[in-house]
């Protein structure tokens, strides 16, 4: 086949996507496939499968990472080129984000070997442990500890929502490893958008430029509770009301933001919770983004600020996650709207409003990632959709850009 003409077998990825996607139903059919569960297993020992079936050398590190490796004689030694994404989900999930950059990836490597190509240096395929976040704390955990940014000491020690310790559940489905893959020489990750500027401009492809900044906080606001209907509006400590001018405040500041602020009170309990008593007691979370570190930093100082000024209300305030926007390798960057565009697809720059793998893989290699859109922008939930010639056309441009990237 004449290296110009390759595309990837797209009844192979959707097929395969497909199939993965019924990997973890639980009786009401919704997919529930979280980190280290059985589900989980059973996800991951198709993918072992299917890599295996073309040819590719399987590792696990101790953090439950899988690598598909691709490596001959003459390229053993050079650092490799490493596609990948996730196939943990969240509850009650649609089959495609993180599902499609993993498959995508395995699908690319498949046909460049069909195709009797040998490339400069390794490419490996990766599925990262806990991209999610759900079951365990923090989100991006795998490719956070491949990059170093959490030692696997700590990341096995985690703790999940249903007490059971990550270390302990990768070991009983059999995927505590101790394997050790090399620090890559660059990692592109292919995604669904998540969001619906593609789709909502006409654009096939997102050369993903950046990635906004993410502060996440817990506020626990304490005030008095009393009666509703005796206590006078002016002598009261409400703890509700209090809340409630938090979260306005964070809408008027994020609308009016220059820089794509967004901000969501994503959670809220109050306490009684009380038709008829005035809340003592508000908990709730603030999820505040920004591509620029300097404005997401302004953001957070405006909501301290404003929590100071709360009268009669006492503020605690608990930081649960805290990273900064990253700007990804702009060569690579180029090297996406160039494959994009070669392949007659309309392509932009864009921001990507969601954390990934590739945040973090970014700290220790250039990383980029493709975007393909969403239908209506939704995610992590079961109506996620991208159309199938879409979601080829975001594995060819991956195919083209790992041929320039592994093969000069």
């Amino acid at each position: 086949m004449a290296l110009t003409n390759l595309t990837i077998d797209p009844d192979r990825l959707l097929a395969r996507l497909k199939q993965l996607g019924e990997i973890g139903r639980d009786g009401e059919g919704r997919l529930i496939r979280l980190a280290a569960s059985d589900a989980d297993r059973l996800g991951r020992d198709r993918f072992v499968a299917w890599a295996k079936a073309s040819g590719l050398a399987v590792k696990v590190d101790r953090i439950g990472n899988i690598f598909a490796l691709w490596s001959e004689p003459e390229n053993a030694q050079e650092a490799p080129l490493m596609l990948g994404s996730h196939i943990d989900t969240v509850i009650d999930a649609g089959i495609y984000d993180g599902c499609y950059g993993v498959l995508a990836g395995l699908e690319v490597v498949a046909t460049l070997k069909e195709a009797g190509l040998t490339p400069k240096r390794p490419v490996v395929v990766a599925a990262f442990t806990n991209e999610e976040g759900v079951r365990f704390s923090p989100d991006m955990l795998g490719s956070l500890c491949f990059a170093g940014g959490i030692t696997p000491e700590e990341a096995l020690a985690a703790r999940g929502t249903d007490g059971k310790i990550l270390g302990e559940e990768l070991a009983r489905i059999g995927y505590a490893g101790s394997d050790e893959v090399a620090r890559p020489a660059a990692y592109i990750e292919l995604h669904i958008e998540q969001g619906p500027v593609l789709e909502r401009e006409g654009v096939a492809i997102g050369a993903v430029e950046n990635l906004q900044g993410i502060s996440w906080q817990r506020i626990i606001l304490d005030g008095v509770a009393n009666h509703a209907g005796t206590t006078p509006m002016t002598m009261r400590h409400d703890a509700g009301a209090a809340a409630a001018s938090v979260i306005t405040f964070l809408q008027a500041r994020a609308r009016a933001s220059k820089t794509g602020t967004v901000a969501t009170v994503g959670t809220i309990a109050f306490e009684p919770n009380a038709i008829n008593v005035i809340p003592a007691r508000a908990v709730f979370t603030v999820d505040l983004r920004d591509p620029d570190e300097a404005s997401l930093k302004a953001h957070e100082k405006a909501l301290a600020d404003h929590l100071a000024k709360l009268e009669g209300i006492t503020v605690t305030v608990e930081r649960l996650a805290r990273f900064e926007p990253v700007v990804f390798d702009q060569d690579l960057v180029a090297e996406i709207e160039m494959a994009a565009k070669a392949r007659g697809h309309s392509v932009r720059r864009m921001t990507s409003g969601a954390g990934h793998d590739a945040q973090m893989i970014s700290r220790i290699t250039p990383a980029a990632m493709i975007f393909v859109p969403s239908i209506g922008g939704i995610s992590h939930n079961p109506k996620e959709l991208t159309p199938d010639a879409d979601l080829v056309a975001g594995a060819n441009v991956l195919l083209d850009v790992v041929r320039t990237l592994a093969f000069r």
